[in-house]
């Protein structure tokens, strides 16, 4: 079994405004609905790939249902838990202006709720897959990761963190399969800068020390390295492309990764399909297609 969880999934609103103006009316040139939330986005890369699995966490409201009926459509499966009051969030990003996002609040989740979700992951066994990925929503607990992994310790389930700072860092000591910083999130860790493929490796090392037993980490233009558990080092440069959409690069390369490992449990394979799904999301309007990922695919290899 492979599952993500999305603590507060997101209905994502993205368009794009020429001449955007403060204070004034302003109109959409482009506009795209797309579920959204880092393990979401993880989902429907390995979807994509052919990899079936299921997008757990919680929604409300109409936004909600429209994330789980957006969801079928792309053929991802969900089990979502059903929070009676409040609404899923939709979160604007406005494409044309550097990054900019409004990000909704979500719904608040209960205690309950938090320990119905734990109850659907304690069917997890040795061998199945579960990816923790983004922040956290403030009505939960804030160790929330470290609860869960606490909860599934020795259980032999392969876990990937993508998170930051202090969410990642407490982790560490469950031997998480993968944790995911880039080089700034490692950076911050180590209260270091870090520019350089070269730069970063001593760091991944670093996290190693502290637990973790693959250490991907993503570089923007620069790249990515992988420190891999077996003591091997990869590094690649970019690929070649024209950045078109860098919304869920990195879960689609965590979403790569991993499904490189599951299919020839070879660091060098997961690594450059890492790579390929990351930079494929990067250049697409939309998370990666397996086409897609083998054309960068490709480059990375024969470059």
């Amino acid at each position: 079994m492979i599952c993500t969880v999305t603590f507060n999934p997101s209905l994502d609103y993205i368009v794009s405004v020429e001449d955007f103006k403060l204070g004034l009316t302003n109109r959409t040139s482009s506009e795209l609905m797309l579920p959204g939330g880092k393990g979401i986005n993880v989902s429907t890369v390995l979807m994509n790939l052919g990899i079936e699995n299921t997008a757990l966490g919680f929604m409300a409201g109409f936004v909600g249902d429209e994330i789980v009926r957006k969801l079928r459509e792309m053929g991802v499966k969900s089990d979502f838990i059903k929070i009676p009051e409040g609404v899923s969030r939709i979160n604007l990003k406005l494409k044309s202006i550097d990054g900019t996002e409004i990000n909704g609040m979500g719904p608040k989740i209960s205690n309950d709720k938090v320990q119905e979700l734990m109850e659907k992951l304690d069917t997890l066994k040795e061998g199945d897959v579960l990816f923790l990925a983004g922040s956290i929503p403030s009505s939960m607990p804030d160790d929330m990761y470290e609860k869960i992994m606490a909860r599934l310790d020795g259980k032999g389930v392969m876990i990937v963190v993508d998170a930051t700072r202090d969410l990642l860092v407490n982790v560490l000591k469950y031997h998480p399969f993968l944790v995911k910083p880039n080089n700034h999130e490692l950076g911050e860790i180590f209260g270091v800068e870090l520019k350089t493929r070269q730069d970063v490796i001593p760091y991944g090392k670093k996290l190693q020390e502290k637990g973790a037993r693959n250490v991907l980490i993503s570089m923007a233009g620069e790249g990515a390295v992988l420190v891999a558990e077996d003591g091997q080092v990869f590094e690649k440069p970019a690929p070649k492309g024209i950045l078109v959409n860098g919304v869920g690069a990195g879960d689609s390369m965590v979403a790569g990764f991993m499904a490189g490992w599951m299919e020839k449990h070879n660091y060098e394979y997961a690594f450059h399909m890492g790579i390929s799904a990351g930079s494929a999301s990067a250049f697409s309007e939309n998370l990666a297609t397996k086409e897609e990922v083998q054309a960068v695919y490709k480059q990375v290899t024969e470059g």
